[in-house]
């Protein structure tokens, strides 16, 4: 082979092996893109358990919480959340009376609370009802922030003291939801048709329902005088103990006995003997039959 032929041979060798190092380069760079696109997916991916958790922290369903009765106002706070979503999408701040009936905020619809007629700028209810709303725009009671007297300046026009509704709501959400029970929110009541001809009392029943449960009930009765039982009783002017002998006043057994169709949730349950009075309640000689029969028809109108 002549030394022409010999160089341009060379010159093909090595002109192919450099296409073929060049080819070689290009192909192995191609896969090298797909690990990026797999970590940016790796982190869509990760940040989803996020938003789910966030979106599900609040678990859905009804949510209740009762204080302590104040013994100087007679009210019982309590306080309803309802969740949806994983979001607060209603809340209820009230109280049950010592008297039972309707509840105060509905106490305060009606006017008869009076706190602008005792110089404030607004009634109770709608006072309660910027705190609620509150809650519901910032899903956390902790953000309600108050004083020592429980009164708060996060929440614009509210003067009334907030610290009930902060911590029973904060209660409410730890304890997780609760099932409602089977009436309708509100007060109700009933009365015997017409004054024992022996004792001169007209039996009257109040129950006010929370969350679908029974949760104040007051058994007493009025005379013809306008003196309410319980109150006569209180005062030592019904004379259980003194005139009858008994061990407990008329009053306090009653409230043993309030305090039992509470726990039961229907008057149906409590077990009375054909004379009116119970085995079932520890501590009561009184004749209940009668007022549960009046809760009975109270009830009635709950359901």
């Amino acid at each position: 082979m002549g030394k022409k032929n010999w160089s341009v041979l060379m010159c093909s060798i090595l002109l192919m092996g450099t296409l073929a190092a060049c080819g070689s380069k290009n192909e192995t760079a191609e896969p090298a893109a797909q690990p990026a696109a797999q970590t940016e997916t790796t982190k869509e991916t990760a940040s989803e358990p996020a938003a789910s958790e966030s979106a599900s922290s609040i678990q859905d369903g009804m949510y209740f919480a009762q204080g302590e009765m104040d013994a100087k106002s007679g009210w019982q706070p309590y306080v309803i959340l309802k969740a949806e979503g994983g979001k607060i999408t209603d809340a209820t701040w009230s109280a049950s009376s010592v008297n039972a009936g309707p509840d105060k905020k509905t106490y305060s619809e009606e006017g008869k609370y009076g706190m602008k007629a005792g110089g404030a700028s607004s009634e109770w209810h709608e006072q309660a009802e910027k705190v609620e709303q509150y809650l519901i725009d910032n899903q956390d009671p902790a953000k309600i922030t108050t004083d020592a007297e429980g009164h708060t300046d996060v929440v614009s026009g509210v003067s009334v003291h907030v610290n009930d509704f902060t911590t029973l709501a904060q209660e409410a959400l730890a304890a997780g939801p609760v099932e409602a029970g089977p009436y309708k929110d509100g007060g109700y009541h009933a009365e015997a048709a017409d004054f024992d001809a022996e004792s001169g009392w007209k039996e009257t029943v109040d129950v006010t329902v929370a969350a679908g449960k029974i949760v104040a009930v007051n058994f007493s009765g009025v005379n013809a005088a306008g003196e309410d039982k319980k109150t006569n009783s209180k005062e030592g002017k019904y004379g259980m103990k003194e005139k009858g002998g008994a061990q407990a006043e008329w009053h306090e057994e009653a409230a043993k006995a309030e305090q039992y169709l509470i726990e039961k949730q229907d008057p149906a349950a409590v077990e009375t003997k054909e004379d009116g009075t119970t085995d079932a309640i520890s501590g009561v000689t009184i004749h209940v039959g009668s007022y549960l029969k009046l809760a009975e028809q109270a009830l009635a109108n709950a359901k």
